[in-house]
């Protein structure tokens, strides 16, 4: 409960949309959408897709990914974004959640960085060195990849797990050698603090975030229905976004108060699209969670397999 509350903690609430009658309850359909910093909504809204959503949105923004799965497996949301790591972690947990879409995007962005006058100038130069990071994150997994390409674990270095807000104060108070983080907020740090790139994700990450709902939405037909219709719509809005960059930029900005030139530099380097939730997909995911398993920061083997959702397929090409 108390994880529940955590989650609940880090959200804002923020209602849009319109109503749709539930025939399986007879009530009103309402999809609770779990977002990150100028994702999903800034998205919809800049591509005209919100406004004739037939259902009514309730729309909750977390700092990261972990915090909105465990809101998502306890039924305190429907549906939501996030990055390639947190799923697995959720998994760990046996929480009650699917993967239903995913993306690929750029992995340049997916960065470790330094502090410009940082002596640090290899992976290799990690080692004993402190490294800011949301716990369960993209980012994370970013780290423990790029570590093990140079023969070192997580146990070579010091974890400072801490959400974004907090991680990019330490980094610029050089509270901590390293910072694991993706964009904005990599786009953020080289042109308001300065940060250099160490490495990012080239080579390593392999790019996907996931739209993640939960069982029992799932087993709704009222919010099924919901949850199909939103990422039918977020493939589109994510296709827009590809070929209309500028006008995306502003809109991020606008909605998030990011500055248009961060929100610029993050755009250009290129935005998710859509790709088949398919047994490529489910492949590269569980080797990033035998690469957790190994390192032991998890306690198991994780089967990504089981907590993957292909009903939606047929409606996003």
């Amino acid at each position: 409960m108390s994880k529940l509350l955590s989650a609940l903690a880090a959200a804002v609430l923020v209602l849009t949309g319109c109503g749709s009658s539930d025939t399986s309850s007879g009530g009103e359909v309402v999809l609770r959408v779990g977002d990150q910093k100028g994702n999903a909504k800034s998205l919809l809204t800049a591509a005209g897709l919100l406004d004739d959503f037939p259902y009514r949105i309730e729309w909750s923004t977390f700092t990261s990914g972990p915090p909105l799965l465990e809101a998502a497996s306890a039924g305190a949301i429907d549906v939501g974004g996030v990055g390639n790591t947190p799923p697995i972690f959720a998994a760990a947990a046996n929480a009650k959640i699917a993967a239903v879409y995913v993306a690929k995007g750029n992995v340049e962005s997916d960065a470790l960085l330094v502090p410009a006058d940082s002596p640090l100038k290899t992976v290799a130069d990690l080692k004993g060195r402190s490294i800011a990071v949301a716990k369960g994150s993209s980012a994370h997994g970013q780290v423990l990849l790029t570590l093990g390409q140079e023969g070192l674990t997580s146990k070579d270095v010091t974890l400072n797990f801490l959400q974004p807000a907090d991680a990019y104060s330490a980094f610029t108070q050089k509270r901590v050698d390293a910072w694991a983080v993706w964009d904005p907020y990599t786009s953020q740090a080289e042109l308001e603090a300065g940060a250099r790139v160490l490495t990012d994700g080239r080579g390593k990450s392999n790019g996907y975030t996931f739209q993640v709902a939960g069982r029992a939405a799932l087993g709704d037909p009222g919010k099924e229905a919901a949850i199909r219709e939103f990422v039918k719509r977020y493939a589109q809005a994510q296709r827009w976004a590809d070929t209309h960059r500028e006008e995306w930029a502003r809109a991020w900005a606008d909605e998030t108060g990011l500055k248009v030139e961060v929100a610029r530099k993050s755009v250009e380097r290129g935005g998710d699209l859509p790709v088949p939730l398919d047994d490529a997909v489910v492949a590269s995911e569980q080797e990033l969670a035998d690469a957790f398993t190994d390192d032991g920061t998890l306690p198991g083997r994780v089967e990504f397999q089981q907590f993957v959702d292909t009903r939606f397929q047929g409606d996003l090409s």
